[in-house]
């Protein structure tokens, strides 16, 4: 197995995620197939049961682990499917170490972080690296992990350590060590500095790591003077010396990459040229440059808790993305917190308010997205119903799906105090209701995770022809309520349609409301497995159905 590393320095949130993807994407053009780790300091086991306002995402995979919101990228970049295990946390590693430590297998020994904690990351790294990621048998030729945090704090040192000792087992010809640092530009000066990266490289090479490569983040090009200095201060050649700077959009980066010959450097620190193509990167070129051109947008209400950080919404963003270039336009995402559209915001932020309710009534489409706890839910509850009264195109996800039930009991219904048990467990009308098999004293890992099967109740219905399928979609899920099975009759009477269930009849997948253009809620979460070359289905029909042509699509898709 050869390994490329991808370590941070000076600050975080540099782009490590997406530079370790692309250099996934160069090598994947190169006719290598590719597989990736993350790993995370932090002492949690897993994202689960971190707000997004901590982390930005918990993304979920197939076999239900939560996961860092990097795996997304990993996934949609690369086009594979990781597990749980992609995702390495110092909790993980401390739990099984304690774990084997009680069972008695270290008898007799001192456990410490070295070598115990040490060896434990090397053999979980080279465990999950021959994992097939790809859908094909045996495991891939190349396995790009990123260390997560910067170069230099503490909780990562035992990971720099393990790191070193697997460079060191494993040979100069199977490890690549390639370091993220950023290239800041001072303003009154307007000189590039290397200092910062310098220090930064020197930090590693004091903790036994030297870089192959450098790739340098700036808001412009770098000066070939600035290369020329980084490569005599930092030990690196300076054809290795590579700079990611500001593009329009993130499918550029590959391409940058292999314009910087990055691949060649990569593949010749890992004596894999001869077994390696010229990159093949015709498809990202086209999207990229499909993308930039674009010039008709699609506007969408995003109607969420978090909306103060994108990235607690990142992977229904790129969903948006992936439907709307698909349909050659580009998404101008609107943020509403959800609380603004709500009466009591009048009052106290009547400014807020007024603009809240004015960007939602300018919107082409509404999309609720998931969320946990009763902040804000009245105003999701007034964007469905504003859109359900108007016939706006509207996509529910999880939270956004039990919403419109809500909603849709309490104004068509009558059932004024209609609720989910999650905000009013005294509510006379639940509607919504805790699933049985969850647990009330745990919150990590015990919710409905990972890629379940939602059988189509028909095939006369908008999800089925947007999906190509008349039986059964799996998409992956993450929640812990659901729609009460007692009152489904009492909805459906009313005119909501519940057109995909689990295997078990019992539990409320999919609905729609066939008097309404497209009014669609799921319990699942489709974002998570959209692609950039294939979009999710049901995005691609929220955005049809906001630009007028879901009809011609859903019509030329089924050849009537």
């Amino acid at each position: 197995m050869k390994y490329v590393l991808i370590s941070g320095g000076v600050v975080s949130g540099l782009g490590k995620g997406v530079t370790a993807s692309s250099i996934g994407v160069v090598l994947k053009a190169c006719g290598l197939r590719v597989t990736s780790i993350k790993i995370d300091p932090y002492l949690n086991i897993d994202a689960g049961t971190m707000s997004p306002f901590e982390h930005g995402e918990v993304f979920v995979l197939d076999d239900g682990g939560e996961v860092d919101l990097d795996l997304g990228n990993y996934e949609r970049f690369l086009d594979v499917t990781l597990t749980k295990d992609n995702n390495i946390t110092t909790g993980k590693i401390y739990q099984s170490v304690l774990e084997k430590e009680r069972k008695g297998d270290y008898l007799g020994k001192t456990v410490q972080v070295v070598p115990h904690i040490t060896d434990a990351i090397k053999d979980w790294i080279e465990s999950v690296a021959v994992i097939p990621v790809d859908g094909k048998e045996g495991p891939a030729d190349v396995c790009v992990i990123e260390l997560g945090g910067t170069v230099g704090d503490i909780e990562s040192m035992p990971f720099i350590e393990a790191l070193r000792q697997l460079s060191f087992q494993v040979g100069p010809d199977n490890f690549c060590l390639i370091h993220v640092s950023l290239i800041p530009v001072l303003g009154v000066v307007g000189e590039q500095k290397t200092k910062p990266t310098q220090h930064s490289v020197r930090e590693l090479r004091a903790l036994g790591l030297t870089p192959h490569l450098l790739t340098s983040r700036s808001a412009e090009p770098l000066l070939e003077s600035t290369k020329e200095k980084l490569s005599k201060f930092c030990h690196v050649p300076i054809e290795n010396i590579l700079n990611i700077h500001d593009v329009p959009n993130i499918w550029h980066i590959p391409l940058l990459l292999r314009n910087q010959n990055a691949h060649h450097s990569i593949l010749q620190q890992l004596n894999l040229l001869n077994q390696a193509t010229p990159p093949d990167l015709q498809q990202w070129t086209e999207m990229a440059e499909t993308f930039d051109s674009l010039t008709e947008s699609v506007r969408i209400a995003m109607v969420g808790k978090y909306v103060g950080l994108t990235d607690s919404y990142l992977s229904v963003v790129k969903a948006l993305l992936h439907a709307c270039v698909a349909r050659s336009f580009k998404p101008s995402i609107d943020w509403i917190a959800a609380s603004d559209l709500e009466d009591e915001s009048a009052k106290s932020t009547p400014e807020a308010h007024a603009a809240a309710w004015t960007t939602l009534k300018s919107a082409d489409c509404v999309l609720v997205p998931g969320g946990f706890g009763d902040r804000g839910v009245r105003g999701m509850m007034l964007a469905a119903k504003y859109a359900r009264e108007n016939n706006v195109p509207y996509l529910g996800i999880c939270l956004g799906m039990q919403i419109s039930v809500i909603e849709f009991a309490r104004s068509v219904l009558g059932w004024e105090k209609a609720n989910s048990v999650e905000f009013d467990a005294q509510t006379p009308n639940p509607v919504v209701i805790f699933m049985p098999e969850g647990s009330r004293t745990h919150m990590g890992s015990t919710m409905r995770l990972g890629s379940r099967r939602t059988l189509l109740q028909t095939s006369d219905c908008i999800t089925s022809k947007l999906y190509g399928s008349s039986e059964y979609v799996d998409e992956r899920h993450r929640h812990r309520y659901e729609v009460n099975p007692d009152v489904i009759g009492t909805l459906e009477e009313a005119g909501l349609q519940f057109v995909g269930k689990d295997e078990s009849g019992k539990r409320m997948e999919i609905l729609e409301l066939p008097s309404h253009p497209f009014y669609v809620g799921v319990q699942f979460h489709p974002e998570f497995k959209s692609r950039p070359a294939r979009p999710s289905a049901l995005f691609l029909g929220l955005i049809l159905a906001a630009t007028g042509k879901l009809e011609a699509y859903i019509s030329r898709q089924n050849g009537s």
